[in-house]
Formats: C-alpha cells, sequence, structure tokens
C-alpha cells in the first residue's frame, strides 16, 4: 500500500519561508513523478509544483516560479517544496501527490497517490 506522509506546514508571515516534505512508501516502482497542489478555502485545488522521475525537469503553476522550489532526494524517498516570499494568498492546504510514469501532468486526475495534507497560513 503506497503511502505520501507530508510534513512542514505552519504558520509564517508574510516574507518568510517554509518547506515541505512528503515521504513515500509501500510504492514498488521506482519511476515517481511528484506534483505538489494546494487547495484555499472556497477555492478549487490548484497544481503547485511537480518534478519529473529522474529530477531533471521542473513545473510550476502560474506566477509560483521564482518563489517556489521543489526538488527531490530519492535516497529518502523524499520530495521538497521550498516556498520563500510566502504571501497571505498563499494560505492553503498543501498535498504532495505521486504517479509511477516518466510524463508530467498537473492534472489532479493523473495521480494516483495522495498525502493527508498540511495547512499552511501565511498572516499579514
Amino acid at each position: 500500500q503506497v503511502q505520501l506522509v507530508e510534513s512542514g506546514g505552519g504558520v509564517v508571515q508574510a516574507g518568510g519561508s517554509l518547506t515541505l516534505s512528503c515521504t513515500i512508501s509501500g510504492h514498488t516502482s521506482d519511476v515517481i513523478h511528484w506534483g505538489w497542489f494546494r487547495q484555499a478555502p472556497g477555492k478549487e485545488r490548484e497544481f503547485v509544483a511537480a518534478i519529473n522521475w529522474n529530477g531533471h525537469s521542473t513545473y510550476y503553476g502560474d506566477s509560483l516560479k521564482g518563489r517556489f522550489s521543489i526538488s527531490r532526494d530519492d535516497a529518502k524517498n523524499t520530495a521538497y517544496l521550498q516556498m520563500t516570499d510566502l504571501k497571505v494568498g498563499d494560505t492553503a492546504v498543501y498535498t504532495c501527490a505521486s504517479r509511477p510514469s516518466t510524463y508530467h501532468s498537473n492534472d489532479i486526475r493523473d495521480y494516483d497517490y495522495w498525502g493527508q495534507g498540511t495547512q499552511v497560513t501565511v498572516s499579514a
């Protein structure tokens, strides 16, 4: 049974930084495409970032590149989302996801496994 466990959420002041982690277990494939999504209250879940199976390509949601950075450590079966210069509008539940594919997708329907989500709150 594949499980994704996130950590690193919390409360931070605007302009601050947070790094989220997501560790996968129970997987049988070494091909893991990681994604991060977020959902703010009253809004649809949106794509934040993704990193492909070999770490050579990264993808970001609109206007997030430059402030957010996704990375992976395959030795630890973990993906990271480093968030800097956080804004009040970044407040959301952040959820990691994975798919055993070499192809990118920013569509939530294409991801097979999901974490439980972690709250990120940015205060003014």
